[in-house]
């Protein structure tokens, strides 16, 4: 196949849509389009030990070969155990259940403020002085629930 004035064998082109399958996966990982680079050059070597193959039988054995290593993946992926070490890492008000705080502004009504390290927090829970020390129990969102130290 002649492409930008260059002779192509089928087995070049497959590894070169292998090769930029790769560079996408590198690009924008999602964790698919290095499967389908594999297949792709699945098909580069078969088409280079069988020069002369019907585009057909090389686009039926990119889809069997793709498809067989999407489900392995799928099926590992799937298995693999993504449990964190830190569970409540991106979950700031859940991490902060059960500390002690100060209120900074009164809890009146069932709603007030807390002050957490260097900041302040929305505070929910049965009215409390300025000053008061409580104990975070739970969280709304960004809302903590407190009541009594």
């Amino acid at each position: 196949m002649m492409l930008f004035g260059v002779a192509w064998s089928d087995g070049a082109l497959w590894f070169a849509a292998a090769l930029a399958l790769v560079i996408a996966e590198m690009l924008a990982p999602g964790f698919f389009l290095i499967f389908l680079g594999a297949g792709a050059a699945s098909v580069g070597v078969v088409a280079l030990i069988a020069p002369g193959l019907p585009v057909i039988v090389q686009a039926l054995i990119f889809a069997v070969v793709t498809g067989a290593l999407v489900a392995l993946g799928w099926r590992w992926y799937r298995q693999s155990d993504r449990s964190s070490a830190d569970p409540l890492l991106n979950d700031r008000a859940a991490r902060l259940i059960g500390k002690r705080v100060v209120v900074c502004e009164a809890i009146v009504d069932g709603e007030g403020r807390v002050t957490v390290g260097d900041g302040a927090w929305s505070a929910t829970g049965p009215d409390a002085a300025v000053g008061t020390t409580v104990r975070i129990v739970g969280a709304d969102g960004s809302v903590l629930r407190v009541e009594p130290a």
